[in-house]
């Protein structure tokens, strides 16, 4: 589980990838809650997070609510009962679905210029409906594409403040493909100027003014290319996704 606290990764793993986080990443900080209670002035540049519980969890979110994150990167949390964590912070917070797309057409992708920055097109889910049916609404609403479903690539989770509520949303991401395009056209009404088919290599460099949540998701679209389908899915398969 990753979640977007002010723009900063916060990843959440089990206490059995403990080693393999040692060997194949480099931590500024790290920290034993064991050993040591949680301080602010530590949390500065990638933090390791070592035999965190619920409890600890919790007060580190609500650290780092309260702080001005400028020297931290990020946040690795290694918690040995990953799932009671997980449902500890879900608890802190107004859960919010939304799901949103990766969409393809002849090698390109397509991005939205949106309150000043690059996104991808994407919103929260309807009552009762589906995250797979909202982001092929969404895309459509907002760009005037037409598209269709291949793959999820990934979920995102991000917080922020709305009417007094800390609220943390869930976004499902979906590969598509553009079905018609000749009515694309930016929503205004939602803060969109400027929708571009771009290559991955001009993505990379717009992305550079968007937020780490927007680039994590094209990232992941980029390591699930080769998975690409040949041929479009079945309607009971898109069903399945």
């Amino acid at each position: 589980m990753i979640i977007f606290i002010k723009d900063r990764p916060i990843h959440i793993v089990s206490q059995k990838n403990r080693e393999s986080l040692a060997e194949s990443s480099t931590f500024d900080t790290v920290l034993d809650v064991r050993l040591d209670l949680l301080k602010a002035t530590e949390l500065i540049g990638h933090v390791l997070i070592l035999n965190a519980t619920a409890i600890s969890t919790e007060k580190l979110f609500n650290l780092l609510n309260k702080l001005d994150l400028s020297e931290l990167q990020s946040v690795t949390v290694v918690a040995k009962l990953q799932n009671s964590v997980q449902e500890r912070i879900e608890k802190m917070f107004t859960i919010v679905k939304a799901a949103g797309g990766v969409v393809v057409k002849d090698g390109q992708i397509l991005l939205m210029h949106r309150r000043g920055v690059w996104d991808l097109p994407k919103g929260k889910l309807d009552g009762g409906e589906k995250s797979k049916r909202a982001a092929i609404r969404e895309v459509e609403e907002e760009t005037g594409v037409r598209a269709e479903l291949l793959e999820k690539i990934c979920v995102t989770w991000h917080t922020y403040l709305e009417n007094d509520k800390q609220i943390l949303k869930r976004t499902k991401w979906y590969l598509m493909r553009c079905v018609d395009d000749t009515k694309l056209q930016p929503q205004k009404t939602e803060g969109i100027d400027k929708l571009e088919w771009v290559t991955d290599e001009q993505a990379k460099k717009l992305l550079v003014n968007s937020f780490s949540s927007i680039r994590y998701v094209f990232e992941a679209y980029k390591k699930g290319k080769s998975a690409l389908p040949k041929k479009n899915k079945t309607n009971e398969e898109v069903k399945n996704i």
